[in-house]
């Protein structure tokens, strides 16, 4: 997300929170409350990671924009759904037999967009998807497509289309469910020391592989992303400290040889511990957001005694 709203540049940015779709399409399984904590805890988290560039972004809750002018949104929604062929909100990985909800969703997504007239959109790439059925690409498509064939005839402006995300922060690639042990592939915002410091050790790591090195990856997402160089410490016989100012130089290290992955794992450790420790300061500083974590935990209990 963050990422994403960088590409804004010096741009007026919003931040849009797509509540009534989310539970439309049974995220959280289509809790409202749960729903309302998630983005309560999401957007603490983005305050704690980048403060400067939050401060300039403006929030907009999906629910509050349309209830501004239902009818008017809800009539969009039915002419953009006029417009298409369901094969073409669909895309190619939805199914006869998938819920209904990622296809009104898209449609919504669609009718945001028109109500918010912006310059620019920053959708996710495929790694980010929005719905799991490759939604982000049929947004590109669907968004562009109604601009071209119905809004600008009427003096709208089509917006430029941008595709950013960070790379995701995969600890592990397992493809086999056996081999997973819960939450081991990646962080959670409120991870204790201890757990910031364990799944680290146990991340993948391959000395020479920077093609799936998550260590690099939390190495240059949090400590170049604020810092001018990422720091290493090294015994005299590996070589003694070393500082690196680019992601280029550390990969070139670590596929070399020159850095180990032990110590590389030291200072990536270092590095999500600080920042885990920024995220649960910024939560625990915030009554409302203490108050939706704790609103999250319960539904999570809920849920997994539902599996059982």
């Amino acid at each position: 997300i963050l990422a994403r709203l960088a590409l804004g540049g010096d741009k007026k940015k919003i931040l849009f929170l797509s509540d009534w779709s989310a539970h439309v399409c049974s995220s959280c399984d289509a809790d409202k409350k749960a729903i309302a904590a998630y983005h309560t805890v999401l957007l603490s988290g983005l305050r704690s990671l980048d403060p400067a560039l939050m401060d300039d972004v403006t929030v907009v809750t999906q629910s509050d924009a349309i209830l501004s002018d239902p009818s008017n949104y809800w009539i969009s929604v039915i002419n953009i759904g006029r417009h298409f062929r369901l094969d073409d909100i669909m895309g190619p990985n939805m199914k006869d037999s998938d819920a209904v909800g990622p296809v009104v969703g898209r449609l919504m997504r669609v009718a945001d967009v028109m109500g918010l007239d912006p310059a620019s959109i920053a959708l996710p790439t495929a790694a980010g998807d929005v719905d799991g059925f490759g939604g982000a690409d049929v947004d590109e498509n669907i968004i562009g497509r109604y601009y071209d064939e119905k809004l600008i005839a009427v003096g709208m402006s089509k917006p430029d289309l941008l595709r950013g995300d960070a790379l995701p922060i995969i600890l592990q690639q397992r493809e086999i469910e056996a081999h997973k042990t819960e939450n081991d592939e990646y962080y959670l915002m409120d991870d204790p020391k201890v757990n910031g410091k364990s799944k680290m050790k146990k991340a993948f790591c391959e000395p020479g592989n920077i093609e799936f090195c998550p260590p690099i990856m939390v190495a240059t997402t949090f400590g170049l992303g604020g810092k001018s160089q990422i720091l290493i410490h090294r015994s005299e016989e590996n070589g003694g400290d070393v500082t690196y100012s680019t992601k280029d130089e550390l990969e070139r290290d670590f596929e070399s040889g020159a850095l180990h992955p032990g110590d590389l794992k030291a200072a990536a450790s270092a590095l999500m511990v600080e920042t885990l420790d920024k995220i649960t300061a910024g939560m625990k500083a915030d009554a409302d957001v203490t108050k939706a974590s704790k609103a999250l935990k319960a539904f999570e209990k809920k849920m997994s005694k539902k599996k059982k």
